[in-house]
C-alpha cells in the first residue's frame, strides 16, 4: 500500500479495506512489542476487543472505542420525568433572580415609568437572548457525549485536536472518542483544517486554551459562593413583614445560620437533598408567575408594550450612562443559565429544553411583567420590588416557598462546584480532595467535604462582609458574565473546527451574542469598587492554584518521561533481576504509561528482594466523561515470560468513579488472565502453559498484594528563577503537603503501602 497524504487518509479513511488496515496495525504492533518485550520478532500480543492498534502506548492509552452515544435516546415519558426532575436541580439558580433584579437594576435611584418600561425591555430579551436562544438551543449541543460545562467544551477541542495541555495526556486527534462524521472536502473543511493545524502548532494556543477552561472554571466556583449568599439573603429579607426594625445585621446574622444548616447537609448528598425539595421548584415557578398575571391585570397592564425592542432605544436615549450603569443589575435576570449546561449530564438536551421553554421562561417572564406594572404605580418600592409586590394573602407562603427555592438554588450551584473540582482534580489541575460519592444511580453527584467547608467559610465571610444584596449583587454580575464569555469563545472554535458551519453564521452569532455580552461586561466592571472586585479576586486566587498544580504536575510528569529506564537496563539483570523473589504481587504505580520508571531502580537498590509478579500500573485520566468497564485496563507484557512483569493501564474519564483497593485487584487479576489467555489463543503452544502462569498468578495474589509508590519530594533546579523557585518549592509542597496523598487518593490500605523516597528537579 502506498503512502497516502494524511489530509486524504482523513477524509477516505472509511474507504480503506478491513483487511488491509489490519495489516499495517499488525506491522506496527510488532515492532512495538520488539521494543516492549526485548525479544527479537515476537508474534503480537492482541487486545481484548474493540481496540485499534496504535504506533504507540501512549496514543492507544488514550482512545477508547466504546463511547456512549452523544445524545441520550429516551422515551417520551422518560424526557418529560427528566423535564421535572431538572426543575428542582437545574433551574432554582434562575429561578430565584425576581428577588433580587429591579433592586439592583435601580439601586442608586427611583425610577419613572419609561425607566421602568425601558429595563422590563431590557429583562425581556436578556432572557429571550440568552438563556433561551443561546443556551437551549445553541450551547446544549456543544456537549461532550451528553456532557456540559467548561471541561467538557475543552475535552471536546481536545478530541478534535491534538490541543491538550493536561499532565499525563499524550493525546493526538482523537475523532474515535466521538460521535465524528467524516465529511467531503469543501471549504468549511479545510478551513476546519487550517485552524486545527494552527492551534496544534502553537503551544501558547494549547496554554491559552487550558487557561479559559480553567478561568471559566474558576468563575463558577465564584458562582458557587455567590448564589448561597445573594439567593439566601435575597428570601430572609421578606422576614421584614414581620418587624420592620429588623437591622442588616440581623438579617445577616438569620442569613449564616441557613447557610450554616445548608452545608451541614450536603453530605447527604444532591440526590437526597435537591429531589426532596424539587417540588418547592415547582410551586415556586407557579406562585410567581401566578402573581405577576395578577399584578399586571389589577396596577398597569401597559408596561406589555416593553415587548416592543424600541423602548430599549428609548431607554438608553434618555440617559446613556444611567441605562448603561443598570446593565449590571440587568444581568441578573440570567443568573444560574450556566447551570443548564454544567449539569446536562444528569439529564439529556431534550428534557432541558421542555423544562425551560416550557415552564421556567414564561414564568419569569410574567413575575417581570408583573413587578414592572407593580412599580410604575408605586416606584418607591423598587428596592423591595418582590415582596411589595406579592399580595397580602400569599405573603407568607411565598415567604417561606422563596427561602426553600433559595435553598435549593444553592444546592444546585454547590452541587455544580463538587463536581467541577473532581473533573479538575481527575484532569490533574486541583490538589487531592476527597471525593464521596453520594449515588448510585447518579455516578457524577459527588460530595467533597474540604470543598464543602472552604465555601461555607467563604459564604459567611461575603454575607457578613456586604450585609445586603446589592454590593453581593454587583460582585455576582462580573462572574456570570464571565462564565457566558468562557462560554462563547469555545463555542466559536467548536463551531468552526468541529461543527463547521458557514463564516457568515458565526459572524452572526458574534454580532448578536458576544457584542452584547462584552457590553455588559463592561457595566458590571463599572462596579468593581463596590463588590465587583470580589469575584475577579476569588478567581485569581484559584485559578493561580490550579495553574500552579499543573503547572508542576506536567514538569513532574516531563521528568519522569526523561529520566525513564531503557529496556536494556532490565534485559541486563537478567530473568531473577539480579536479586531474590519473594511471593506475592506487587503494583509499582507510575506515570509512565510507556518504559521503565526510574523509582524502580530505587526499589532495587533499597529493597533486598522484589515480588514473584511485578505490575507497572499507570492511572491515566483520559479528557473524556466515562470509559466504558470493558476498557477500563490496557495490558501489555514487559520483558519475557520468565520475568513475570506487566503493564497496566487504568484509564479513567473524569465523571468516572474509583473503586476500592479490594474491587481493583479482583478487576485487575481477571483483566490480566484474560490477556494472558487472548496472548496465546493464536499460538500452538500447549494449555498446560497457559494453566500453569494463571495458577503462578493466582497463587502469587494469596500470598498478598503490595502496592508500591515513589514518595517524592519536587524541587526547581538551581538555575531556575525566583517565580519558579516559589511556585515550585513553597505553593506546590504547601499543597501537596496539606491535601490528600497519592496513596489516599488511589485508596491503597497503608498496611498494604510501601514507599521510596526520589526527588524531582524540575
Amino acid at each position: 500500500m502506498g503512502e497516502v497524504p494524511v489530509d486524504e487518509v482523513k477524509v477516505n479513511i472509511e474507504m480503506i479495506e478491513e483487511g488491509e488496515q489490519e495489516k499495517i496495525n499488525d506491522k506496527v504492533m510488532e515492532e512495538e512489542d520488539e521494543t516492549e518485550n526485548g525479544e527479537e520478532k515476537r508474534n503480537e500480543v492482541p487486545l481484548r476487543k474493540h481496540f485499534h492498534r496504535m504506533d504507540s502506548l501512549d496514543k492507544e492509552a488514550s482512545r477508547v472505542s466504546g463511547m456512549p452515544a452523544a445524545s441520550k435516546v429516551l422515551s417520551t415519558a422518560a424526557v418529560l420525568q427528566l423535564a421535572f426532575q431538572s426543575i428542582g436541580v437545574v433551574y432554582g439558580d434562575i429561578g430565584t433572580s425576581p428577588l433580587y433584579v429591579f433592586a439592583s437594576t435601580f439601586a442608586d435611584r427611583v425610577p419613572d415609568k419609561s425607566d421602568i418600561i425601558g429595563a422590563l425591555s431590557l429583562i425581556i430579551y436578556t432572557l429571550t437572548l440568552f438563556p433561551l436562544i443561546k443556551y437551549v438551543f445553541i450551547v446544549l449541543w456543544a456537549n461532550d457525549n451528553g456532557e456540559g460545562g467548561t471541561f467538557a467544551m475543552y475535552s471536546l477541542i481536545c478530541r478534535y485536536s491534538n490541543v491538550n495541555a493536561l499532565p499525563n495526556q499524550q493525546t493526538e486527534v482523537m475523532e474515535e472518542l466521538s460521535a465524528y462524521k467524516l465529511k467531503l472536502p469543501d471549504r468549511h473543511l479545510r478551513r476546519a483544517e487550517k485552524i486545527r493545524d494552527a492551534l496544534e502548532r502553537s503551544s501558547f494556543a494549547k496554554t491559552a486554551l487550558l487557561s479559559l477552561a480553567l478561568l471559566g472554571t474558576c468563575m463558577v466556583i465564584g458562582d458557587g459562593i455567590l448564589t448561597p449568599c445573594i439567593s439566601v439573603l435575597s428570601a430572609v429579607d421578606g422576614v421584614k413583614k414581620f418587624d420592620s426594625a429588623l437591622s442588616k445585621d440581623a438579617i445577616a446574622m438569620i442569613s449564616i445560620a441557613i447557610l450554616v444548616a445548608l452545608f451541614s447537609i450536603q453530605r447527604f448528598g444532591t440526590d437526597k437533598v435537591g429531589y426532596t425539595f424539587a417540588p418547592a421548584i415547582l410551586v415556586w415557578y407557579i406562585f410567581i408567575g401566578s402573581v405577576g398575571i395578577y399584578n399586571l391585570i389589577r396596577h398597569d397592564s401597559t408596561v406589555l408594550k416593553a415587548f416592543n425592542p424600541i423602548y430599549i432605544v428609548s431607554y438608553f436615549r434618555s440617559d446613556l450612562k444611567k441605562a448603561w450603569i443598570s446593565l449590571g443589575g440587568v444581568v441578573l435576570c440570567m443568573t444560574g443559565t450556566e447551570a443548564m449546561f454544567a449539569d446536562l449530564g444528569h439529564f439529556s438536551v431534550r428534557s432541558i429544553q421542555i423544562a425551560f421553554a416550557g415552564l421556567v421562561y414564561p414564568c419569569l417572564i410574567c413575575a417581570y411583567v408583573g413587578q414592572a406594572a407593580y412599580l410604575s404605580v408605586v416606584p418607591n418600592d423598587v428596592s423591595d420590588a418582590f415582596y411589595k409586590s406579592t399580595p397580602e394573602m400569599v405573603y407568607w407562603p411565598m415567604f417561606t416557598v422563596a427561602v426553600l427555592a433559595s435553598i435549593i438554588a444553592s444546592q444546585a450551584m454547590i452541587s455544580a462546584t463538587f463536581a467541577i473540582v473532581k473533573q479538575s482534580m481527575a484532569l490533574g489541575c486541583f490538589p487531592r480532595v476527597k471525593v464521596v460519592h453520594t449515588s448510585n444511580k447518579h455516578e457524577g453527584q459527588v460530595y467533597i467535604p474540604e470543598i464543602n467547608f472552604l465555601l461555607l467559610l467563604a459564604c459567611i465571610f461575603v454575607t457578613a462582609l456586604f450585609k445586603d444584596t446589592t454590593n453581593i449583587g454587583n460582585a455576582y454580575g462580573i462572574a456570570v458574565v464571565a462564565v457566558m464569555l468562557v462560554t462563547s469563545s469555545l463555542l466559536i472554535l467548536i463551531m468552526l473546527m468541529i461543527w463547521q458551519l458557514s463564516l457568515a453564521l458565526v459572524v452572526l452569532f458574534v454580532l448578536v451574542f458576544v457584542s452584547f455580552e462584552l457590553l455588559y461586561f463592561s457595566s458590571v466592571l463599572y462596579k468593581f469598587t463596590t463588590g465587583g472586585y470580589l469575584p475577579l479576586t476569588f478567581a485569581a486566587f484559584l485559578f493561580f492554584i490550579m495553574y500552579a498544580w499543573h503547572y508542576v504536575q506536567t514538569k513532574r510528569h516531563a521528568f519522569e518521561v526523561e529520566k525513564k529506564v531503557s529496556m536494556e537496563y532490565l534485559n541486563g539483570l537478567g530473568s531473577s533481576l539480579g536479586i531474590a523473589h519473594v511471593p506475592g504481587v506487587g503494583l509499582l504505580y507510575t506515570e509512565l504509561t510507556q518504559g521503565i520508571p526510574a523509582i524502580f531502580p530505587h526499589f532495587l537498590t533499597n529493597l533486598p528482594a522484589i515480588h514473584s509478579v511485578l505490575v507497572f500500573v499507570s492511572v491515566k485520566y483520559l479528557p473524556i466523561n466515562k470509559v466504558p468497564p470493558e476498557e477500563r485496563f490496557l495490558l501489555r507484557r514487559v520483558g519475557p515470560k520468565e520475568y513475570k512483569m506487566y503493564r497496566c493501564i487504568a484509564r479513567y474519564g473524569y465523571r468516572d468513579r474509583r473503586v476500592g483497593n479490594n474491587e481493583f485487584e479482583e478487576l485487575l487479576m481477571e483483566h490480566l488472565k484474560n490477556f494472558i489467555r487472548d496472548e496465546n489463543s493464536d499460538k500452538k503452544e500447549k494449555a498446560e502453559e497457559v494453566q500453569n502462569e494463571i495458577h503462578f498468578l493466582e497463587t502469587s495474589r494469596q500470598a498478598g498484594v503490595v502496592y508500591m509508590l515513589g514518595h517524592s519530594s519536587v524541587k526547581a533546579s538551581e538555575d531556575s528563577n525566583l517565580l519558579k523557585k516559589v511556585v515550585v518549592n513553597h505553593v506546590y509542597d504547601f499543597l501537596r503537603r496539606n491535601f490528600r496523598q497519592g496513596f489516599v487518593d488511589l485508596q491503597i490500605p497503608n498496611k498494604n503501602l510501601l514507599q521510596v523516597g526520589m526527588n524531582y528537579y524540575i
